[in-house]
C-alpha cells in the first residue's frame, strides 16, 4: 500500500498540479492587489469616489453604521455586497489572464505543429566574430 502511495504521489501529473496550485496562490495575491490598489481607485474616481469594498447593507432596523468596520464592530449583521463586487472583479482579471495565457499557448502549439517554431535569435557578436576567427586559421592547420 505504501508502494502504491508513493506512485501515484510522485507521478508526473500530481507535481505539476501542486506546482501549478502553489503558483495559483501566488498569483491570486497579485490579483487582489492588482484590484484593490490599481484598479478601483480609479474606478472610484470615475463613479464620484466610490469604494465598493465599503457597500453593506443592514440587516437590523435602525440607524445604519457609518462603515462596514464600525458595523462590524458594533457586531450589526450586514450583507456587505461591495466585497462581493470586489470578488467578482477579482474573478474576472483571473479568468482574462488565465484566457491571455491559453490563447498563446494555443498559438504556440499551433505554429509548432506547422512547423514554424520561433526563430532562434541571433549569436551574440562575439560569437560570430570567434567564429570567424576559427575559420580564417583553419587553413593553416
Amino acid at each position: 500500500m505504501l508502494k502504491e502511495f508513493r506512485e501515484f504521489a510522485l507521478k508526473g501529473n500530481v507535481v505539476d498540479m501542486a506546482v501549478g496550485i502553489i503558483i495559483g496562490a501566488a498569483f491570486t495575491t497579485i490579483v487582489t492587489s492588482l484590484v484593490n490598489d490599481v484598479l478601483m481607485p480609479p474606478i472610484g474616481v470615475l463613479l464620484g469616489g466610490v469604494d465598493f469594498s465599503n457597500y453593506f447593507l443592514p440587516l437590523t432596523m435602525g440607524e445604519a453604521p457609518a462603515s462596514l468596520d464600525a458595523a462590524k464592530a458594533a457586531g450589526v449583521p450586514v450583507l456587505a455586497y461591495g466585497k462581493f463586487v470586489n470578488a467578482i472583479i477579482n474573478f474576472a482579471i483571473v479568468a482574462f489572464a488565465l484566457f491571455m495565457v491559453i490563447r498563446q499557448m494555443n498559438r504556440l502549439k499551433e505554429r509548432i505543429a506547422k512547423g514554424e517554431a520561433p526563430a532562434p535569435s541571433a549569436p551574440p557578436r562575439q560569437e560570430v566574430l570567434l567564429e570567424e576567427i576559427r575559420d580564417l586559421l583553419k587553413p593553416r592547420g
